[in-house]
């Protein structure tokens, strides 16, 4: 089943710059790893001031989604952008709801 992952990073201003190539290269290699469907790279406009660039990215199934971030490749970059903000990377992987949500009635 596909998964949607969702990637957050926050930092300072003065780090966009040296950033956004990292998140591009991560960007475009993953694309090409198997089990990947499509994604897009959004950047927090709202609350203002904040600067965070947040990933969704759609896998075939969640052991593609691990096998990249798993990966040497993906590691070596991501380190890099971990050193540069000095925040911890968040990732959360989410699934298809496909019978909706079904509340529980209490008894």
């Amino acid at each position: 089943m596909p998964v949607d992952v969702i990637i957050r990073r926050k930092f300072k201003r003065e780090q966009a710059e040296a950033l956004a190539p990292l998140i591009v290269k991560l960007r475009s290699l993953a694309t090409v790893q198997p089990g990947y469907i499509s994604g897009e790279t959004l950047k927090c406009i709202d609350p203002p001031g904040e600067f965070e660039f947040m990933v969704i990215s759609i896998w075939r199934s969640v052991e593609d989604w691990r096998n990249w971030l798993k990966s040497e490749e993906r590691s070596a970059i991501q380190e890099k952008i971990d050193d540069l903000t000095g925040e911890q990377t968040e990732y959360r992987i989410y699934e298809s709801l496909v019978g909706g949500i079904i509340p529980q009635m209490a008894h």
